[in-house]
């Protein structure tokens, strides 16, 4: 069996409605977007590149994507957020005005040329920083996502980083 870094008993599937990966656990029937406590991220990381993106970029390769983006985020959720909790974190207790600072000293890194992807240079600080979420989201069209994230995505051209975003589930930089 394929290593996923998912604790035993969860599974990786596959949303037909959002066309994005979620996390299942058969015996509790619980699913949710966030992977679960204990997981082994790097790893995940792994299984998730080199099972859920093939296909996607195959597909955009042939023309087949028309009208779709595949970005990546930076997420911090703050306590008035959606759900303020994650895989990392029970209870996020940070304001949003803490959140959009978080955010704002990653912006600054990006655009002094520190760093130059959402996704890359954080992936290792998220899982030591709770309540920061980096996510390939894979490809989307339009009305998939929320309005704001949605917008801010579509406006971007290839290799662009949006500024702060602010959505329900918190804020973001987005790349697209």
């Amino acid at each position: 069996m394929v290593e996923t870094g998912l604790p035993s008993g969860w599974e990786v599937r596959h949303s037909n409605s959002k066309n994005l990966p979620y996390y299942f656990n058969p015996s509790t029937k619980e699913s949710r977007w966030e992977p679960p406590s204990g997981t082994d991220t790097e790893t995940l990381k792994l299984y998730m590149a080199h099972h859920h993106s093939g296909p996607a970029v195959r597909s955009e390769a042939m023309g087949q994507a028309e009208g779709k983006i595949r970005c990546s985020h930076l997420l911090v959720k703050h306590r008035e957020s959606r759900r303020p909790s994650s895989w990392r974190e029970a209870e996020i207790t940070r304001s949003k005005e803490e959140a959009i600072q978080i955010l704002q000293g990653y912006e600054e890194r990006i655009k002094s040329g520190e760093v130059s992807s959402v996704i890359l240079p954080f992936q290792s600080q998220t899982a030591a920083a709770p309540g920061r979420e980096v996510t390939c989201i894979g490809f989307f069209g339009r009305n998939e996502m929320q309005k704001e994230f949605e917008d801010a995505a579509f406006a971007l051209q290839p290799g662009e980083v949006s500024g702060i975003v602010d959505t329900a589930s918190g804020v973001h930089l987005i790349e697209r």
